[in-house]
């Protein structure tokens, strides 16, 4: 949770690391301290207090493979921020939190490409950008994690601070430039454009399963929907069958990594999931 004091109080000397110009507390509905995936313990320094008085308020998300319980509480304090229009963030799988409190239905959501099916799968009826390293929609406020935290803390200190404090925090963490939320994450990029969402989540399920890929009747069901809806909805959407697309997404992820990389053909293959080089001659 974080807050911008307006007009800034001073500005930091000698790299002395103190909150000056912003501040910012973490707070959790028990006081627990929370341990990270690396291991490391994070001591939490209030409880859920009164949202108003904050910012912003974000969240940050746990592991991707974790079981997201939802606390109650917490839903209620987010909701309760919401309703005071304090901006929301949702940092990485912290969006999901957001999600399943009923606070992003009409907005669009940034996850990341990385993210597996069964991860996107809980995003039922959320707009998901995967192209975008973070996504600002009005008040609410998601990117897709590494990186792409600073780079949205950058904006938001370059939007109440100034674009030298902005630029010097980057600079601190040794990132030379700052990256507006357009810019594109890294990775392949979907090269079949859809405003479907059926058929957008499906081609992000080929895409996040490109070394095993999924066939179309389990791609339905992780869909909730029926085999012939989702050929359907391809064939109006694109012209393509979803096997085509899915072949379509794996021949680009080969093309990718034969322009950048050394490696074997027989190696990108089996990445790309055919069973040997043979099956891309053409």
């Amino acid at each position: 949770m974080c807050r911008f004091p307006e007009p800034p109080l001073a500005a930091d000397d000698g790299d002395r690391s103190r909150q000056v110009q912003c501040s910012w507390q973490l707070i959790s509905h028990d006081l627990a301290p929370a341990t990270s995936s690396c291991g490391i313990v994070v001591q939490t320094q209030d409880l859920l207090t009164d949202p108003a008085k904050f910012d912003y308020i974000a969240i940050v998300g746990g592991l991707v493979a974790g079981d997201h319980k939802r606390v109650r509480m917490v839903d209620d304090y987010l909701r309760r921020a919401a309703a005071l229009s304090v901006p929301l963030i949702g940092l990485c799988s912290g969006s999901l939190t957001l999600h399943k409190a009923g606070l992003l239905s009409g907005y669009r959501c940034c996850v990341s490409w990385f993210h597996d099916a069964d991860f996107l799968a809980q995003f039922e009826g959320v707009k998901l950008v995967s192209n975008q390293i973070f996504v600002v929609d009005r008040d609410r406020l998601t990117c897709s994690g590494g990186a792409s935290t600073a780079h949205l803390a950058a904006f938001l200190v370059d939007r109440h601070v100034g674009k030298s404090q902005a630029m010097k925090s980057l600079h601190i963490m040794m990132i030379s430039e700052a990256e507006t939320g357009e810019a594109p994450q890294p990775g392949p990029p979907l090269i079949y454009k859809t405003h479907d969402p059926i058929v957008k989540k499906a081609l992000l399920f080929m895409q996040q399963t490109i070394d095993a890929p999924l066939s179309v009747a389990h791609i339905a069901s992780k869909l909730q929907v029926n085999k012939k809806l989702l050929e359907r909805r391809f064939k109006a959407s694109l012209g393509i069958s979803p096997s085509i697309a899915c072949r379509g997404i794996r021949l680009q992820q080969v093309r990718h990594l034969l322009k950048t990389t050394d490696r074997q053909v027989s190696s990108i293959a089996i990445e790309c999931g055919f069973c040997d080089a043979s099956h891309l001659r053409v």
